[in-house]
């Protein structure tokens, strides 16, 4: 009833008795950040660069045919929030399955950490990907990943803490920063990776095309082979 008057304003004559029991449309406003959600990040979210020099792509440029692909997950669900995973774990994780990522495979990384979605535990839940992890995959030529945590790198007060032990800065969003050098996406605040197998279905993670912007929510699912 409250978009009424609203409605009836769109036909010439009519007014809210009109309308069967007084009833108008069902219709939503939403105020939100690109971020908020499952969304794929596009590489003008880590940097105003990739490539080494190139100019970053924002999601309204991202091809299409980098977010269809055939699937394949990697677990390291075992791993305590915080691990920061390597390339070598990565590389043995593959050699222990038996399978090597190729071009065009949507890589999907499983944490755990969406069980805890919804709570502030959420946002420290999980590992998350090391800048040689992610470089791995992406010289198999993968473009596109996705993991169920809150960040495709280890959560970030985990990077803080190893910032101020270390001080060193190239720890800072290194994984996202892998972007600078080649150029990829990711999808973030996924769920239900738990459920598929490692290989034998394709995802699609088609993002809203919004001008100009870092990210576009997206509705990622997977079709079994």
């Amino acid at each position: 009833k409250d978009t009424a008057e609203q409605m009836a304003g769109f036909f010439k004559g009519v007014t809210v008795g009109d309308l069967p029991e007084g009833n108008g449309w069902a219709i939503e406003f939403l105020q939100l950040c690109t971020h908020s959600g499952t969304h794929l990040d596009a590489p003008w979210h880590y940097y105003p660069t990739q490539d080494g020099g190139e100019p970053a792509l924002t999601i309204d440029q991202i091809p299409l045919e980098w977010c269809i692909g055939n699937g394949v997950k990697m677990d390291f669900s075992d791993k305590p929030d915080g691990y920061k995973i390597s390339a070598g774990d990565v590389e043995k994780y593959f050699e222990n399955a038996g399978y090597t990522p190729k071009e065009g495979d949507i890589v999907l990384l499983h944490t755990g950490a969406d069980a805890r979605w919804g709570t502030p535990a959420y946002l420290v839940a999980g590992p998350g990907m090391s800048y040689g992890a992610t470089m791995w995959l992406l010289d198999k030529g993968v473009k596109v990943v996705g993991t169920d945590g809150w960040s495709w790198d280890v959560p970030l007060p985990f990077e803080g803490e190893e910032f101020a032990r270390t001080r060193d800065a190239s720890i800072i969003w290194e994984a996202h920063r892998v972007g600078r050098d080649k150029a990829y996406c990711h999808i973030e605040k996924m769920t239900n990776l738990d459920k598929l197998p490692l290989t034998g279905f394709t995802v699609s993670c088609l993002p809203v095309s919004i001008k100009r912007a870092s990210a576009g929510w997206c509705r990622a699912v997977a079709i079994m082979d």
